[in-house]
């Protein structure tokens, strides 16, 4: 073995090693920092994924996708330089939260639906927080402040469109044309129904058969990320307790500092970089003297962020493709950047917005959420449909503009 390879090996062995051997010293920490992880996957993650894991199964078999893609490919190539297979992909990571678009963008590249260029960028901008975690759990439950909802989802989706353009540039370069000649052959809509229709006879499995299969594969994802979201929660208390969070705390405040930006907020930036819910419930309960612009700001950071523990439930759902990690580091890393300044940014102008919605909901007036069966199903069917709303209009109006310029 070379030296560099045997270094590498040390490297990767000694801080797993030291982990280990913290497990029994620390017993009683260890099985409560384990037990809390199993308290957010079980109370948390299980009911949040689970039925968008299944669906997400039975709509690709019954071939939705391949409707979609053939209705939104007139839009998402020029602008995204993805196939319209992604404006499915996009709704639903908005709507169910991160780790649904990493699975669905699998089985799009095992499918060989989309090639590694165009699975990298799509994975990129739409692993999204979900609608009901941001509006009920962040902004309810954490800030007490149901109007921060408008600058948090304005900041947070917002900045993952813009992501989306700008990783257009990423993979092999293709020259940029603003509006391409699109080859009609017959009525687009018709194209996509005959699509869905051999892509559900070229499956060929019975109802029955579908969603048991569905219900498989989706009980063994679910159960593999409530095991990363254990792990990741021992780790970082084993952190904590050997005080190496605390000298990570004291560099990010000096840091912060230099940046003029809250240093009393360093605690709650690093653990949102290892667990989006930690860090987002952190700044949520600091000290009110810090401006609360700022603290709406370090929880997009977060949010967009996602936390390493979400990163790592990313990269094991695409561990079975040929798909790199570091473009997707870079891009969760722009992410939390674009959309902390999109709060600063728009902090004034949606104040208005603001206003109103604390005239209907007044500050403080929803201490916790606890949201009822009909409030999270219209926020989650509202967060499905309003990107297939707005990708079918794009692509309405592109489709009516390029004819315009093929007329001329």
């Amino acid at each position: 073995m070379p030296i560099s390879s045997q270094f590498k090996f040390l490297i990767i062995l000694l801080p797993w090693t030291a982990l280990l051997l913290l497990m029994p010293l620390f017993p009683e920490q260890t099985i409560s920092s384990a037990l809390q992880g199993v308290s957010i996957w079980w109370d948390v993650l299980f009911p949040a994924l689970f039925p968008f894991f299944v669906i997400s199964e039975l709509l690709l078999g019954f071939g939705l996708v391949h409707f979609i893609g053939g209705l939104f490919d007139p839009m998402m190539r020029p602008i995204f330089r993805i196939p319209g297979y992604g404006g499915f992909v996009m709704a639903m990571g908005f709507a169910a939260g991160y780790p649904i678009s990493a699975r669905l963008t699998s089985q799009l590249w095992e499918r060989k639906l989309i090639d590694r260029d165009e699975a990298e960028r799509l994975v990129a901008f739409t692993s999204t927080s979900d609608p009901i975690f941001l509006i009920g759990a962040v902004a309810v439950g954490f800030f007490h402040n149901p109007s921060l909802a408008v600058i948090l989802a304005i900041s947070h989706y917002g900045g993952g469109l813009i992501l989306g353009l700008l990783m257009r540039y990423h993979g092999k370069q293709t020259p940029f044309i603003v509006f391409p000649v699109i080859k009609e052959q017959g009525s687009i809509l018709k194209n996509a129904f005959i699509a869905m229709h051999k892509a559900r006879i070229q499956d060929g499995r019975s109802l029955g058969l579908m969603l048991q299969q569905a219900i498989q594969t989706s009980l063994k994802l679910v159960f593999m990320i409530g095991g990363l979201v254990i792990f990741v929660s021992v780790i970082l208390e084993q952190l904590s307790l050997i005080g190496l969070l605390n000298f990570t705390y004291s560099i990010l405040a000096n840091l912060l500092q230099l940046i003029k930006l809250p240093a009393q907020l360093s605690p709650s930036l690093v653990d949102g970089i290892f667990e989006v819910t930690l860090g987002a419930k952190a700044v949520g309960s600091s000290a009110s003297t810090i401006p609360l612009i700022h603290k709406v700001a370090f929880a997009s950071f977060i949010l967009s962020w996602a936390g390493l523990c979400v990163h790592a439930q990313i990269s094991s759902l695409l561990s079975r493709t040929d798909l790199r990690y570091t473009p997707f580091l870079l891009a969760r890393l722009l992410h939390a950047v674009i959309a902390m300044l999109l709060v600063y940014i728009l902090w004034l102008p949606t104040e208005g917005i603001r206003a109103a919605v604390e005239v209907f909901i007044p500050v403080g007036g929803l201490s916790a959420f606890n949201p009822s069966f009909q409030f999270s199903f219209i926020i989650i069917l509202g967060a499905l449909a309003l990107p297939l709303l707005l990708i079918s209009l794009c692509s309405f109006i592109y489709i009516t503009i390029n004819r315009l310029f093929r007329a001329a």
